[in-house]
């Protein structure tokens, strides 16, 4: 199906990121519904009686209508959608974290409804819920296999068996799960079994899951970011996520 970049009138929309453009307009990284990422200037934005002043904040619902031909659109209208509370604290920290994986690892103009929608739910997970360990990791795991990077946690790529709790494994990027044994010396994590098919529950009761799915998230992810670290990850600091 073709998409009019031209004119996009009312488009559900997430602001990612916003960065200052020229005296009083702003660049607009946003994460549409039906369009995905979609980078956009906010003319005179930063002019004391402009219509777009304070409506453009992250973690807020929004309606935006932009026209253009290039690839930097102009943003003419954002309307507030409600029913989102504002993300703070840790949660926040939490919020600019999943801002940053979706910056870097979104195509621009790729759409992504599904996980528009997952997005969504995590941010009102993040201001309901107390435990931010499994609402990050299942983001996680859901933003890569939307993005189309396998990920397997319950059988062994080799083998073919379904994983037993109680042995341990090295984790593949790009493959999944194998035995330790006879792959010693693959420079891969080491997890238990046990982890593995927590994660694929989504089961974060156990301390050592915490631990090593944190290792294993930051590890597979950091196979598709690339060298360059993730600044709000600095922010959550020794946080256990």
């Amino acid at each position: 199906m073709t998409v009019d970049k031209m004119r996009q009138d009312a488009q559900p929309a997430f602001v990612l990121h916003t960065y200052p453009y020229l005296e009083t307009s702003l660049l607009v990284e946003t994460f549409t519904r039906n369009l995905g990422r979609v980078p956009l200037v906010a003319k005179g934005a930063k002019r004391p009686k402009s219509a777009l002043r304070g409506l453009l904040i992250a973690f807020q619902p929004l309606q935006l209508t932009w026209a253009g031909k290039s690839e930097l659109r102009t943003l003419h209208k954002a309307e507030w959608q409600g029913g989102q509370q504002p993300l703070q604290g840790m949660a926040l920290i939490c919020g600019f974290y999943l801002n940053e994986l979706l910056i870097r690892l979104l195509h621009r103009d790729d759409p992504h409804e599904q996980l528009f929608d997952y997005y969504q739910d995590t941010l009102s997970a993040l201001n309901t819920q107390q435990d931010y360990t499994p609402i990050l990791r299942q983001f996680e795991r859901r933003m890569l296999i939307e993005l189309g990077y396998a990920l397997t946690f319950n059988e062994d790529v080799v083998s073919g068996k379904l994983l037993n709790s109680d042995e341990e494994y090295y984790y593949e990027v790009e493959r999944g799960p194998m035995a330790v044994n006879g792959n010693d010396g693959i420079s891969c994590p080491r997890l238990r079994g046990k982890t593995l098919l927590d994660m694929e529950k989504n089961d974060y009761s156990d301390t050592v899951t915490r631990q090593q799915s944190k290792v294993l998230m930051r590890y597979i992810l950091g196979h598709y970011l690339g060298e360059k670290p993730l600044y709000s990850r600095q922010l959550l600091g020794a946080m256990q996520t």
